[in-house]
Parts: structure tokens; sequence; C-alpha cells
């Protein structure tokens, strides 16, 4: 009986992929820094948002999307209603209410706006340095993903 739970329990991690992407926070991106130079992609979601939940669960799940991250970037997934103060680039960040259960935190806001407007999801680019290099709003599939990774690597 217990050989039939292991021989399960392999082929379930089969078939769901060995591959974990490596989810950094904001407070650590500057001590990695130190240990190796790479840029950052920042994935800004809510939890209502359909769209952002569809990239998490297609796009971010693909092994080559993830193999490519872990060994190129640093990459933070962040809840754009996140209540939580957070340091980073010598700034202090905190969430701002517009309601009573609603608001957006000032760096989903300093990261995902576009003309203006936040629209999620939201992926923002920036460079070793901290400094906004791309952004884009909106769900992307893996093979646009894939190409836009690759084309920032260089």
């Amino acid at each position: 009986m217990k050989k039939i739970i292991y021989i399960t329990c392999f082929l379930l991690a089969i078939q769901t992929g060995f591959a974990q992407l490596n989810l950094r926070k904001f407070e650590e991106i500057d001590s990695l820094q130190k240990i190796e130079k790479r840029k950052i992609i920042v994935f800004i979601h809510t939890d209502w948002c359909k769209f952002c939940a569809a990239f998490q669960s297609k796009t971010l799940k693909n092994e080559a999307i993830i193999t490519l991250l872990n060994k190129k970037f640093y990459f933070i997934d962040f809840n754009a209603e996140e209540k939580r103060k957070i340091a980073f680039n010598n700034q202090k960040f905190q969430f701002k209410p517009t309601g009573i259960n609603s608001g957006t935190h000032e760096l989903a806001i300093q990261l995902a706006t576009i003309n203006d407007k936040i629209n999620y999801p939201a992926l923002c680019f920036l460079n070793e340095n901290n400094e906004i290099i791309f952004q884009h709003n909106g769900f992307l599939n893996t093979k646009d993903f894939k190409l836009l990774l690759e084309k920032t690597i260089k």
C-alpha cells in the first residue's frame, strides 16, 4: 500500500513539473543586486482580476518561462491592494485607501501607471538600478511573454 502511495505522489510530481518560480520581495532586491546584478520584473495584480489569474495559472506555470525568470531576473509578485508598508529604492510606500474596502498601494501606482491609468495585470521591468525600462498592461500568453523576456535579456 505504501508503494502505491509513493508511486502516485511521484507521478503527480512529474505531471505538475518540478520547476518552481523564485518569488522575491522588494525589501530583498538591494541585497540580491549586491550578489548578482539582474533586471527585475514586477507582476502587479489584484485578487479580483480574471486576467491576472489567467496570467498566473497559465503563463507563469510554463516551465520555460519559470526557468528563464529564475536564471535571468528577479521576479516580484505584487498585489496592488497590499496593505503593508514597503521600503524600496530608498523610499517608503504604503496603501492608499479610496473607500471603505478599496484602495491601491503607492508602489503599484508608481510602477503600473501608464498614461495616467492602471490596468491589471501589469508588468514593470526595472533595470539593475531600479529604474523603469518597460511597462505593459494586460494579459500576455506564454509565447509573447517569453519573446518579451528574451528581448529584455539582450
